[in-house]
């Protein structure tokens, strides 16, 4: 600053400088404190003994480090280490839940059932989302043989931890064989948890007991749980693919009143349900096959177009017909093919021996009818839509617009 034809320069005291420098040295311990702190929180899930050196103070660092030295392959001296560290984090912060489960698991361990209880106790009271205290809950409830306190334990933990599925889905899923944990799971199912869809998907995907699952199943629907017709679809599919046909059937008259073995079922296409399982009617496409369901104001119609050359199954439902002979007819339009070129119905054993064929035309207003001699021999079969590959340079198309199948002898 000019003033006076000279430069004023403003001196500070020694004690202004001490000031400054004390401030500037705070600030650089607070800056490397941030960084510190903000470093150990970035890998305390990843190495949590190396947080802890950076962070020794955070009660919840330390509470994570004792989980860590008391995991199952832990040696008594782990044990004896992490106890310490547990109680130094709850010194530290007494809501560090880690802690709580570290020293309750180490309790068990040691057979002291009675003080594992009693620290756990203190545990629910902190809080409900530790996944190892509910899992310790779900032991404790199924060694005193409390099935529905160990659902509600297994509730708790699917709605709170999103660790929980992987890990209580197939537990759950290989408890179903006893009937008693299937009828407290149906009671668990209708308050409609948020872990009930993901749960029955899951069923019908992986579990390997696919009978004591349908049996569950079953009990759903009897009880108005919603049952996802996809998961229903899926697991009839998976008994057939099994050879456990009657179990498949059992599952889908339970949830398709009215239906009977003897017959085939939605002579008109009016069902159509959007995940059909082997008992429905399923359209078949490929090779540039088209086949889709369309209602019009008559009900419903089956409407398929073929490429030329190619031929095969375009429709197909499983069946379990008792022996006896069966009268096969219905109604189709669009069909102005030669006789050894007209597209039929088989019926085919689950083995693949073909029983008879219905060939489809357009005389007789478009009705087709015939018969099929079903032995004891056949236990399974599959009334199947075949078109034969066209000599023509066109596409094969056509409407059906009713089939059914039923016992001549009502």
């Amino acid at each position: 600053m000019m003033a006076g034809g000279g430069i004023l320069t403003s001196r500070w005291s020694k004690g202004e400088w001490c000031v400054r420098i004390c401030i500037a040295i705070a600030a650089t311990g607070l800056g490397y404190t941030a960084i510190t702190y903000a470093l150990a929180y970035s890998i305390r899930g990843i190495d949590p003994a190396y947080a802890h050196a950076l962070a020794p103070g955070d009660g919840r660092i330390t509470a994570l480090l004792s989980e860590q030295l008391s995991g199952p392959e832990a040696s008594p001296a782990d044990r004896v280490q992490s106890d310490s560290l547990a109680r130094q984090a709850l010194h530290q912060d007494p809501t560090a839940i880690a802690a709580v489960a570290t020293l309750g698991i180490n309790a068990q361990i040691r057979n002291n059932t009675a003080l594992a209880r009693h620290i756990f106790a203190y545990g629910n009271r902190l809080s409900r989302r530790d996944l190892r205290t509910r899992l310790w809950w779900i032991e404790d409830a199924v060694s005193r043989g409390d099935v529905k306190g160990a659902l509600r334990q297994y509730d708790i933990a699917l709605r709170t931890s999103r660790l929980a599925p992987d890990l209580l889905f197939p537990v759950l899923a290989k408890a179903l064989d006893d009937p008693a944990i299937r009828l407290a799971l149906v009671s668990r199912l209708k308050t409609q948890p948020t872990w009930s869809g993901p749960f029955i998907v899951y069923l019908a995907d992986n579990a390997v007991d696919t009978i004591s699952v349908a049996s569950l199943f079953k009990d759903i629907a009897k009880a108005d749980v919603l049952l996802p017709a996809a998961s229903r679809a899926v697991l009839i599919r998976r008994l057939g693919e099994q050879g456990k046909f009657d179990e498949a059937w059992n599952l889908y008259s339970a949830i398709t009143p009215g239906v009977d073995r003897r017959r085939s079922r939605d002579p008109n296409f009016t069902a159509t349900p959007a995940e059909p399982s082997i008992f429905d009617w399923v359209s078949i496409e490929n090779d540039g096959v088209v086949a889709t369901f369309q209602h019009d104001e008559g009900g419903g119609v089956f409407e398929f177009s073929v490429p030329p050359g190619i031929g095969g199954p375009v429709l197909r439902q499983a069946q379990l017909l008792p022996p006896g002979e069966y009268f096969l007819e219905g109604r189709a339009t669009g069909i102005d093919l030669p006789g050894s070129s007209q597209p039929y119905w088989a019926l085919i054993c689950a083995n693949t021996a073909e029983i008879g064929r219905v060939p489809i035309g357009v005389r007789s207003e478009g009705k087709f009818s015939g018969k099929f001699q079903v032995s004891k021999s056949c236990p399974v079969q599959y009334l199947s839509l075949i078109i034969r590959p066209s000599d023509k340079n066109e596409e094969i198309i056509g409407r059906i617009y009713q089939v059914k199948l039923n016992p001549i002898k009502q």
